[in-house]
């Protein structure tokens, strides 16, 4: 296997793909794990009570510059997953990793690649890039 994690996750994830192999159904379980993930946040919001959404718009800071409006800007969450809600929300996040890296083997494309142009992407943007 590789150094980088990456490619290693990558490779395993290639050998241990047997009965999902087909593009339609990678695809589909990836959307499915982005679901679940969702879903395991909102059960932590409805269910558990560790976490609490409070949203409302956004302003915009007209007197900061860009650099700073991070700082203005909220997550509209607060309070801390538990133990068990953030073993359930890792878990999840985890099959949606090792779905996008099947995607990923299926179409050839190397993970550690896109991750490096992406962070160069956001190297060279910086705050441009207002994701």
């Amino acid at each position: 296997m590789s150094e980088n994690p990456f490619s290693s996750f990558q490779e395993q994830v290639d050998e241990l793909l047997i009965r999902h192999r087909s593009f339609l159904d990678v695809t589909s379980k990836f959307q499915e794990s982005g679901t679940r993930i969702n879903r395991s946040l909102t059960k932590a919001v409805t269910e558990c009570g560790c976490i609490r959404i409070d949203a409302q718009k956004q302003p915009y800071p007209t007197d900061a510059p860009r650099g700073e409006w991070r700082k203005h800007f909220k997550t509209h969450l607060s309070g801390r997953l538990c133990e068990q809600c953030l073993e359930t929300v890792q878990t999840e996040i985890g099959k949606n990793l090792f779905y996008l890296t099947a995607l990923c083997n299926l179409l050839e494309i190397s993970l550690p690649e896109v991750m490096e142009k992406e962070s160069k992407k956001l190297t060279t943007l910086g705050v441009f890039n207002l994701r």
